[in-house]
């Protein structure tokens, strides 16, 4: 397994990577929520930065437009590509994101799909299915995976969507801190459901949510409720051998010094 964190895209690519370069960390995911910026010239400018610094992008992390609410209350109502007003927009964000990974030469787009319903009997479960079936045969065109990052549906939920869309070219970006700040699972046990499918790794840390309202907090790694020595050593039980790319919400110094504290706690778990 190898290091490495999150890189926003923006019009100076390589002013993302060398951050990943300075923190002496080979990988990252490469992250956008402005699907307009997603060229093929843009894709050409990263590509000559990655060389220039050395840094692997294992994934492009693929946002799309619109509102984006990250609570109990709005956020089913405006994540990802379960809200209907929102749908129709997003897959063709996806599918921008997807062709932006296939002229980088990256093998795979991850994101946020939404508040997937629970009840796979519910109408809009069977739309959700539709779509996301859409986007991933849109990606195994173009020879990639599709792969969705936990936190806002159950494993078992997650695990019924990936079955039911059923192509072969699905996975999962475990974020463990997700499923613990949104409620909805030990990362511990949630790997004995999500081990076979994982493709990605969030080194997050968080707490469980104290209200109905909103999110559990997420804190600096190693000082949350992910269990790290024993969710690596399963990851190891697994066979992975992707990234562990670190993840800390919030920027400046402190992220700077949080992602140096993380990279010394894990790395000696590798």
């Amino acid at each position: 397994m190898k290091l490495g964190i999150i890189v926003g895209l923006t019009e100076q690519p390589e002013v993302g990577l060398s951050k990943a370069r300075d923190l002496d960390l080979p990988t990252c995911q490469l992250a956008c929520w402005r699907p307009g910026i997603l060229t093929e010239a843009m894709a050409e400018e990263v590509k000559k930065a990655a060389k220039r610094t050395g840094i692997e992008i294992t994934t492009v992390w693929a946002g799309w437009s619109g509102p984006a609410v990250w609570d109990f209350y709005d956020g089913p109502l405006t994540l990802g590509v379960v809200p209907v007003t929102y749908r129709a927009q997003r897959l063709q964000d996806l599918k921008r994101a997807s062709d932006f990974a296939r002229w980088l030469g990256v093998g795979s787009i991850t994101t946020h799909v939404g508040f997937i319903p629970e009840n796979p009997n519910d109408p809009t479960y069977r739309e959700v299915i539709i779509a996301l079936r859409e986007v991933a045969t849109y990606c195994n065109r173009n020879g990639q995976d599709f792969c969705f990052e936990t936190g806002q549906e159950t494993p078992t939920t997650l695990v019924r969507t990936l079955d039911d869309i059923g192509l072969d070219n699905l996975g999962v970006n475990l974020d463990p801190a997700n499923l613990i700040m949104y409620g909805k699972a030990n990362p511990l046990d949630a790997m004995d459901l999500l081990g076979p499918y994982i493709k990605g790794v969030h080194a997050k840390d968080g707490e469980y949510p104290t209200c109905g309202q909103r999110l559990g907090v997420e804190k600096p790694l190693g000082e949350g409720k992910v269990n790290f020595p024993a969710l690596i050593a399963q990851l190891k039980e697994h066979k992975y051998q992707g990234a562990l790319t670190i993840e800390r919400e919030i920027s400046g110094p402190q992220q700077i010094e949080d992602i140096r504290r993380a990279k010394e706690l894990l790395l000696p778990l590798l």
